[in-house]
């Protein structure tokens, strides 16, 4: 069975995904892209959006992985836009631009299902109110034997977590205090006893990229 699969997922000191009061001008809040800084950098990152240049260090090598093998994607809704309840504006097709960088289906965890947009270089976004059995069912079978991804943001990839459904969790601990936002470790106690292997690598952009893995 194709494997579920986490990666370069960001949080803060104090276990923060995301910070409060995401906008359409301000994608993760008041954590603005401190989160996410060590990422931007990588070559991996500057290739994702047509730049040829980018570090290509530890953090690349990593953060090069995301990819590889994946057939499908799961995302919240959060992470695909900032509109929240009934979509009042269909014309919003995700932060990506007209080809997003997933090139496969991608599934969108909504309570307001609406048709799926097919997008250029094989994306398709499908927006499903499905609990994350259902949601994986779907995505494995859209996958074609390939992994599926769980692309946060981090409310969604905790109630994976929680229904104990995923099999490879990349998190990159980044040394900073968000203080407020959406946590993914809550009512995750015991957690790492779910993994046959924990590795651990800090890299010179001073962020720990921890890897809970099991066969």
């Amino acid at each position: 069975m194709s494997r579920v699969r986490v990666h370069n997922f960001s949080v803060s000191l104090d276990g923060f995904g995301t910070g409060e009061g995401q906008s359409l001008e301000a994608p993760f809040g008041h954590a603005g892209q401190r989160l996410h800084e060590w990422f931007f950098a990588t070559q991996t990152f500057q290739q994702m959006h047509g730049q040829g240049s980018g570090d290509t260090g530890v953090d690349n090598a990593i953060a090069g992985t995301w990819g590889d093998g994946i057939g499908a994607e799961i995302m919240g809704r959060n992470k695909f836009g900032p509109q929240r309840g009934p979509w009042e504006n269909h014309e919003w097709n995700g932060w990506w631009g007209p080809d997003p960088v997933f090139h496969t289906p991608v599934f969108v965890l909504t309570h307001h299902p609406r048709p799926s947009v097919e997008m250029e270089g094989g994306t398709v976004f499908h927006f499903i109110d499905a609990t994350p059995q259902e949601a994986l069912r779907q995505a494995r079978e859209a996958a074609g034997g390939l992994d599926v991804r769980i692309g946060g943001g981090p409310s969604t990839v905790r109630e994976f977590l929680a229904a104990d459904l995923v099999d490879h969790l990349h998190v990159t601990i980044v040394p900073i205090v968000l203080g407020r936002g959406i946590r993914l470790w809550d009512g995750l106690e015991d957690l790492e006893q779910r993994f046959d292997k924990v590795e651990s690598v800090t890299t010179p952009s001073g962020v720990t990229h921890l890897t809970f893995a099991r066969p």
